[in-house]
């Protein structure tokens, strides 16, 4: 039997794949929003689009690891016992951003309109898409693999940062449907560019001290949740989200607990 030819630079395949999946997905929201399709399909195809992270890796596994079984590799991204004191502190410190945001925002804001959700079953909703449309469709791909594999030739502070760019700009076609020009848009990228490369470390970080995917999940999960719940201008929102969320990546940076990012491990 023949053997699957292994890719020689993997990452970059990944990458290049991800944002070749992504781009048609897209414009076939932009397209479905145009004719005004039922919210129900925008949210199913929106979804999809998220996912095309998984789809490039799924499709380029065998290239990537020619010995092993995809449903294997999956399983054991969540093999690792979940420790307590791991999710009560990544979670304390987005709650602690997000009342922080929350704060500075409702100054600016009238009584009664700081958030967007205004009944249960539409926060349950919300909350859902948001984890559909999102870190469970990317972390698979950036987090399980292309993390961990640059991680074999550079130290993990280093590989979030590159990830963590790369992640933004397969996010580029957002960006420009988002309503913002000139400086707003310029603002926007900066922000928007920071906030998920300083993510990414926390979540680098996090991961490697339990090194179950469950982590990085919940970590974008809360990430998109808690800025979606916030009514106020979205270049305010990502700003204050880029800011505090740089002073915690710089934290775990100084920290570096068990030398998870940089160091002998």
């Amino acid at each position: 039997m023949k053997r699957d030819k292994k890719l020689k630079n993997p990452v970059a395949s990944f990458i290049l794949l991800s944002n070749i999946i992504f781009f048609p997905l897209f414009c076939l929201v932009g397209v479905i929003s145009i004719l005004e399709f039922p919210t129900w399909i925008f949210d199913v195809v929106f979804c999809m689009s998220s996912w095309s992270s998984t789809f490039a890796f799924v499709i380029l596994f065998k290239k990537i690891f020619p010995d092993q079984s995809l449903i294997k590799f999956v399983k054991d991204q969540f093999k690792k016992k979940l420790k307590p004191s791991i999710i009560v502190i990544a979670s304390m410190i987005q709650a602690a951003i997000f009342l922080i945001i929350l704060f500075l925002i409702s100054q600016n804001q009238e009584v009664g309109s700081t958030f967007t959700i205004s009944s249960w079953g539409m926060l349950t909703y919300f909350f859902f898409k948001n984890l559909l449309a999102g870190p469970l469709g990317e972390e698979l791909g950036w987090r399980s693999f292309a993390q961990i594999e640059l991680q074999k030739q550079h130290s993990p502070l280093k590989a979030s940062i590159i990830i963590g760019f790369w992640w933004g700009m397969w996010h580029l076609p957002i960006w420009f449907t988002t309503g913002f020009v000139g400086i707003d848009l310029i603002k926007y990228i900066l922000f928007f560019m920071i906030a998920l490369i300083s993510t990414k470390i926390i979540m680098t970080a996090f991961y490697n001290l339990n090194q179950n995917l469950i982590i990085p999940i919940m970590i974008h999960q809360f990430f998109n949740f808690y800025i979606g719940l916030i009514n106020g201008n979205m270049i305010d929102l990502i700003m204050y989200s880029a800011i505090f969320y740089l002073v915690a990546a710089v934290l775990m940076i100084v920290i570096n607990p068990k030398n998870v990012l940089y160091g002998d491990s």
